[in-house]
């Protein structure tokens, strides 16, 4: 009795039989010829289980995740730029964005529009293959900006940064380069998001002490930048940086479309306030906090709100630690409502720490030179 198989196991033949379909190592006729040699003391579900995968094994087979390449040291680089494309959606939608208005009009005629309506942009009216996101103290807007493109285009997204292109090694730069060019061609659509891409392809000139690896890797990156136009698949180049003029002039015509992404407007503002600090059955002094915060970053924005939730947080925190014996989680009180006094300590705390003020007209200035408007 202890050697006959139990009807829910696998028999070595039906083993044998569903690995060979599953993973193409037979073809169709001779697998049909061993399933007419399976073992009747099979299980009915195991069988079925059997059908099913000799069914799927003739299907279509899905678009490879990476392209043939020619040697498996340009497969290895490749795989490790596989790590760096976001899975699924980011789910972020535009509305998920405040204010910002002309920077999303201007994306979404530069990306979006070129995919959901591409027979309109043929010829002169081709995608811009390049888009560079000015940002004083927005970086973060920057990548959600970047994040809502994918979601609305369903594109591939690619996201980048000096780690994931620079190399120890003498000539795998380039290489990792024109192999993250290759993949998202294969991925089409897709965007490639470069963060901070003024520490990538800076200036480049005798009079700048420059070695050669990165002259080697800024090069490579503007050929394949050219190569784009070659090609009928739809990538985009999306980059960021807040040192506009620290980038290579052959950069910049690369990037065709500059975007400015401003500090947020007091209706930006108000809107960001609304939804980080919901009302509650104390008015929170949402003009006091507009007109307190002008000239804040997003980030600032949030770290205000942040400090002025903890401040609840924190008086609670001071009577359960009183206790001498441990509350039980269920037993915990709530949190309290945030109080006119906690928004102005929050106020007070993070006008000390905030960031630098920002000379922002030095960002008009590039931005009236350099960037992209929308005339009416």
């Amino acid at each position: 009795m202890a050697d006959e198989p139990m009807p829910t196991r696998w028999s070595f033949q039906e083993f044998k039989l569903f690995y060979d379909s599953k993973f193409g190592r037979k073809k169709g006729a001779k697998v049909e010829d061993e399933t007419a040699n399976v073992q009747e003391s099979g299980s009915k579900t195991i069988q079925r289980t059997l059908m099913e995968s000799i069914c799927r094994s003739d299907e279509k087979p899905q678009r490879s995740l990476l392209p043939p390449f020619e040697s498996a040291e340009v497969r290895a680089l490749a795989e490790s730029l596989s790590r760096d494309i976001i899975r699924g959606s980011p789910d972020v939608k535009w509305e998920t964005i405040k204010g910002l208005e002309n920077a999303k009009r201007l994306l979404k005629e530069a990306v979006v529009m070129p995919i959901k309506y591409p027979k309109y942009f043929t010829g002169l009216l081709t995608p811009w293959k390049g888009i560079l996101l000015l940002a004083p103290l927005e970086q973060e807007s920057c990548t959600m900006l970047a994040k809502a493109v994918a979601t609305e285009c369903k594109t591939t997204f690619f996201n980048i940064s000096a780690s994931s292109i620079v190399s120890k090694w003498r000539g795998d730069s380039e290489k990792l380069v024109k192999v993250l060019f290759e993949l998202a061609r294969h991925h089409a659509p897709s965007t490639i998001f470069l963060d901070e891409i003024d520490a990538i392809i800076s200036q480049r000139g005798e009079g700048r002490s420059e070695h050669e690896a990165s002259r080697r890797l800024k090069t490579e990156l503007l050929i394949q930048m050219d190569g784009l136009t070659k090609t009928n698949e739809l990538v985009f180049v999306l980059a960021a940086t807040n040192l506009p003029w620290e980038l290579d002039a052959a950069m910049l015509r690369r990037l065709e479309k500059r975007i400015l992404v401003p500090l947020p407007e007091p209706e930006a503002r108000r809107a960001m306030f609304e939804e980080l600090l919901p009302p509650t059955e104390v008015d929170i002094p949402y003009d006091l906090l507009v007109e307190r915060t002008e000239g804040f970053s997003g980030s600032d924005i949030r770290l205000l709100c942040k400090e002025a939730a903890m401040q609840p947080l924190r008086r609670l925190m001071t009577i359960l630690e009183d206790k001498q014996e441990l509350v039980p989680e269920e037993e915990l009180p709530k949190v309290g409502p945030i109080t006119h006094g906690d928004v102005e300590v929050a106020l007070r705390k993070t006008l000390d720490f905030r960031s630098s003020p920002c000379p922002f007209r030095v960002y008009e200035k590039f931005n009236e030179d350099y960037g992209s408007q929308i005339l009416q």
